[in-house]
């Protein structure tokens, strides 16, 4: 972390998980246990969730957001969320692009770019995915590969627009596996990820960019993670629906 040039973000990832009843009993768990924290705290829940979390957050520094939108404002594409249905109401996050929805779903770098485009102009601050599968990072292709990745996700995105893009660097061997990467390997391809951003927008923009990791970050590791100059955050999926683990990494986040 380098909390002088930039903000430190913990979001919480929920994923498929808890009912509405559920989702309001884990939020009023987490509520007092962050809120005197030193970095940003975002829960980013099931649709479904969303009005139910919405109201156990109200009144605190917790800021919520969805797991996706769809590039339309509207139309037909059934089952899909659009960015203006979330940010009315009153939705301030989004993730585009994380690993689960390029797997299953058939995600690629230009529908997350059309994402982008959709939930910037609708208002939403956006934390956008990448991140290499086990094979290119066996093959050595994991710095090129989240570089084209960040590249193609930011096209026509302006410098302006930029301060309100999160990059979450999650490697996709490292998603519900347990397995980590190291702390270098962390701070190495976050640095990468830097790298991509000062030759779209210069240095200063690099500098100002927050960048989270995502692959498994718990308890236990977050404080080693956090250490590292260019790890600015987590992206937490597991930890996040324990609040006790969550707490702790938010603690982390802070020093």
């Amino acid at each position: 972390m380098n909390k002088k040039l930039r903000k430190t973000v913990i979001a919480g990832n929920w994923k498929m998980n808890k009912t509405p009843a559920e989702a309001r009993e884990l939020a009023d768990a987490i509520r007092p246990l962050v809120k005197d924290a030193g970095c940003g705290v975002i829960l980013c829940v099931p649709y479904v969730d969303l009005e139910t979390v919405l109201k156990a957050v109200k009144g605190s520094s917790i800021q919520v957001g969805a797991e996706n939108c769809h590039w339309a404002t509207s139309g037909a594409f059934t089952g899909e969320v659009s960015a203006p249905m979330l940010t009315s109401m009153g939705v301030e996050y989004v993730i585009l692009g994380h690993s689960e929805r390029r797997n299953y779903f058939g995600e690629t770098d230009e529908t997350v770019n059309k994402r982008l485009r959709a939930a910037l102009d609708a208002g939403l601050n956006t934390i956008v995915c990448v991140g290499e599968s086990l094979r290119q990072r066996e093959e050595g292709v994991t710095n090129e590969h989240v570089t084209i990745q960040t590249k193609i996700a930011l096209g026509g995105v302006s410098a302006e627009e930029l301060k309100r893009v999160i990059i979450a660097y999650e490697p996709i061997w490292a998603i519900g596996t347990g397995k980590t990467a190291t702390a270098e390997q962390a701070d190495e391809v976050c640095g990468t990820i830097r790298g991509a951003i000062a030759e779209l927008y210069g240095r200063a923009a690099a500098d100002a960019m927050t960048i989270q990791y995502g692959g498994s970050m718990n308890a236990k590791n977050a404080a080693d993670l956090l250490a590292r100059p260019n790890v600015d955050g987590g992206l937490i999926g597991g930890a996040s629906l324990r609040p006790a683990d969550f707490a702790e990494i938010v603690k982390a986040a802070g020093k």
